[in-house]
């Protein structure tokens, strides 16, 4: 009988390529979004729905998956506890998705690198910041006495799905570049090292860790370790689709990307995540899959393929920061 998947945010950039790879493996697949989406696949089946709703979620869980792949975002650890407990007791392996932000500054990263969790800077807010909630919520499923999880900790991972600059979404950066427009990046980053994955590749090693015994109670970074600063990452903007761009202070650059409510956020991930060296030493998940290195996407064959299929109409536009920008730039351009 075959092993069923349940996946919860069946769409994102990581579950659209990871699908295809579960289906590959003979599993049976349930994606649970709130896209309204029609599979052609016997094998697959979409279930338009809220993948957070507690009940909705006991109900589906009596189908007896022997995999849930959980991509949601639980942004308070309180709200987290119930649903791994529920996860963790209702299938046979649970993949928790935390982030290489978790990682403090030293570099090249492993999986026992120190966290900033362990290690706060002085003055660092830690309530709803992203890397602090995902390195309590990795805690707390250690403490749980429970082995049947995987924690996974994706680097910068792109598609059609999620493209990111600095700290740039693709409904900024890309909608600029699609619509003529210059785009304003932090100076403070551009000579830092970035780690870019394939979401083609981080689909592969997640495969390779579902319902592998191997990798239960393991941590993995599942990310490549090519790695590059974020001004020859330009470059390759500039190559495939013709960016334009100028630099800025912190200041300036934080005061266009973020609310004023959001800033001491945006500066956060500026500063320690975009202006570290970011260079992950992958080897843990490379001997998990039985790959090398370079059986892996170079990063601008994969921006090339993945900017290829980009439309305004498909990435949308952040009107506030769009806005912020030409304001800017008109502003300096007056000057």
């Amino acid at each position: 009988m075959s092993k069923k998947i349940l996946i919860l945010g069946a769409t994102g950039a990581m579950a659209t390529y990871l699908i295809p790879e579960l289906l590959g493996k003979g599993y049976k697949v349930d994606g649970v979004t709130i896209e309204e989406v029609v599979s052609d696949n016997e094998n697959l089946t979409y279930i338009t729905h809220d993948a957070k709703d507690m009940a909705f979620l006991k109900e589906i869980l009596k189908n007896g998956y022997d995999a849930v792949v959980d991509f949601m975002i639980y942004n308070v650890l309180e709200d987290f506890k119930p649903y791994y407990n529920l996860f963790s007791e209702n299938t046979e392996h649970y993949l928790f998705f935390s982030t290489y932000r978790v990682y403090a500054g030293e570099y090249p990263i492993t999986e026992n690198s120190k966290r900033l969790w362990d290690e706060l800077p002085e003055g660092y807010i830690t309530e709803r910041e992203y890397s602090i909630y995902k390195a309590q919520e990795e805690d707390y499923i250690r403490a749980s006495g429970r082995k049947n999880y995987t924690i996974v900790r994706p680097a910068i991972t792109y598609s059609t799905r999620r493209l990111q600059l600095t700290t740039l979404e693709a409904n900024t950066f890309v909608y600029r570049m699609l619509t003529g427009k210059t785009v304003v990046l932090p100076e403070s980053a551009m000579d830092k090292q970035a780690t870019m994955t394939w979401a083609g590749d981080v689909a592969k090693m997640l495969s390779a860790i579902i319902l592998n015994p191997d990798a239960y109670g393991e941590t993995y970074t599942v990310s490549t370790a090519e790695h590059m600063t974020w001004r020859e990452v330009v470059k390759i903007f500039e190559e495939v689709g013709g960016l334009k761009y100028i630099t800025v202070d912190d200041d300036t650059y934080v005061s266009l990307v973020a609310s004023e409510a959001w800033a001491p956020y945006a500066r956060q991930q500026l500063t320690h995540d975009r202006c570290l060296n970011r260079v992950v030493d992958n080897s843990k998940i490379l001997a998990l899959m039985g790959v090398k290195q370079e059986d892996l996407m170079p990063l601008y064959e994969g921006i090339k393929k993945e900017f290829s299929q980009m439309t305004v109409e498909k990435i949308g536009c952040n009107e506030a920061i769009n806005q912020r920008m030409d304001e800017y730039l008109a502003a300096l351009s007056s000057r």
